[in-house]
């Protein structure tokens, strides 16, 4: 498997604009259904601000997570970099014991890139790389945080974590009141409020929601809406439609502001999720097999779009993406140059000329767990065009399936063949190399 090293400018065609250097804003949500939104198939929710999201720039059919879980995939977004490969292939909890990961960078982060880029950094919401020196926003590149550092919150009132509050204004314990995902909409509006009043430079926003991870708790009002709107829904799926249309409501707030603000035209968003929808807690992932926690597509293909007005067409792409390409392509479209090793792949292309990207690209996929599901150890999938080689623990074979003639992965195929060798082999390289980045804390 290639690994991928670039040096990376400004696209030509964008530099007589004005709009050639944007603001970016990166929202990243939380276990997000495949189809727990209008836009992409769900028939009993309704998701407004998202949908005109979706149609209003580039929307990804084959764009991925970079894990089932949580912190890999947020490790990925920060670094361009596979997670495994910078320690971190599990979830990072507070407790020692339950805590699969120890965050590492091999090089610069990407708001320590968009910095010497000449962008503000800024980071509003769910962290979940760490909970002290250096693995804390404000040390890891960003200007400004205001937000959550642990992984879930047991209540989205009250902002506790095992009865910690993990709050934070930069480095200072805060306590707000509110519902989480009313509250990081208003500190993310207040953000680009008071960025665009200066005017001094552009910004980078990494707006990382909770919502819709459980525990599942839309505000009363919001839940009773859906209810009488679809009365045929059983509590658990109402409660979680409710969830996902109020964060909807919410996200539509700040895309308000940003019009409202007069930055829509210099500002590139892009929307993702983190993983998949988690079926026990009543999120649904369409025709896609399985959800959160699964190398079904279900678990890791998830929602994508990337809208900057006038510059980023609208339409629909096939290209395949990953969440670690963000670094390379939010750094060409910023002018900020990448010089260490990473493994994303810059998607510029992709958005600003119409790209096919690569379709034979080879995607890895990592997961370590405690419990007695996992124990500890980790599994692994891996995709290299229509072919994808997984398993969904440790302990279980690994299956093939070609998603091409098989998108519903439910017939797979003999593992005695060339591919599934190539496969098996090139993620036996992958994880050698892999093997050399430990995951655990120093001197736990």
């Amino acid at each position: 498997m290639r690994t991928l090293i670039l040096t990376v400018g400004l696209i030509v065609t964008a530099l007589s604009s004005q709009a050639a250097k944007p603001n970016i804003v990166m929202i990243l949500v939380d276990d997000l259904g495949y189809s727990d939104l209008s836009s992409f198939g769900g028939t009993d929710i309704q998701t407004p601000a998202i949908d005109k999201l979706m149609n209003s720039g580039l929307r990804f059919d084959q764009y991925y997570s970079n894990c089932t879980v949580c912190t890999p995939t947020r490790a990925s977004l920060l670094t361009g970099r596979y997670p495994d490969i910078v320690g971190a292939p599990g979830v990072i909890r507070q407790w020692d014991k339950d805590s699969w990961g120890y965050f590492k960078p091999t090089g610069p982060t990407l708001p320590e890139l968009m910095r010497k880029a000449g962008y503000h950094t800024a980071m509003v919401g769910k962290w979940h790389l760490g909970f002290e020196s250096p693995n804390i926003p404000n040390d890891r590149g960003f200007d400004f945080f205001h937000g959550f550092l642990a992984d879930m919150m047991d209540d989205y009132w009250t902002h506790l974590r095992g009865g910690v509050n993990w709050m934070r204004l930069n480095k200072e314990e805060v306590k707000p009141k509110g519902h989480a995902t009313e509250v990081f909409t208003r500190w993310a509006i207040d953000y680009i409020k008071e960025q665009t009043a200066s005017k001094k430079q552009p910004f980078f926003l990494y707006l990382a929601y909770n919502a819709p991870h459980f525990p599942i708790q839309p505000p009363k009002d919001w839940l009773e809406k859906v209810q009488k709107r679809e009365p045929q829904l059983d509590k658990k799926r109402a409660t979680n439609v409710a969830f996902v249309e109020h964060m909807d409501h919410e996200i539509g707030k700040f895309l308000d502001a940003v019009n409202e603000l007069g930055i829509a035209n210099d500002t590139l968003i892009v929307f993702s999720s983190d993983n998949g929808g988690s079926i026990p807690h009543g999120a649904l992932n369409g025709k896609l097999r399985g959800g959160k926690q699964d190398h079904w597509e279900g678990g890791i293909r998830v929602p994508t779009c990337a809208v900057w007005p006038g510059t980023i067409p609208v339409g629909r792409t096939s290209a395949p993406g990953i969440t670690m390409d963000l670094l390379p392509t939010f750094c060409e479209i910023a002018g900020a140059n990448v010089k260490h090793e990473i493994d994303g792949q810059s998607l510029a292309n992709v958005l600003l000329k119409g790209g096919k990207g690569d379709p034979h690209r080879t995607l890895v996929f990592v997961r370590r767990e405690g419990n007695r599901r996992y124990q500890g150890r980790a599994y692994y999938a891996i995709r290299k065009g229509p072919w994808k080689l997984l398993q969904n623990n440790p302990f279980e074979p690994m299956k093939l399936v070609n998603l091409e003639k098989d998108p519903a992965e439910k017939n797979p195929l003999p593992l005695n063949s060339k591919i599934a060798n190539e496969l098996t082999r090139t993620l036996m390289d992958h994880i050698q190399k892999a093997g050399a980045t430990p995951w655990r804390k120093p001197n736990r």
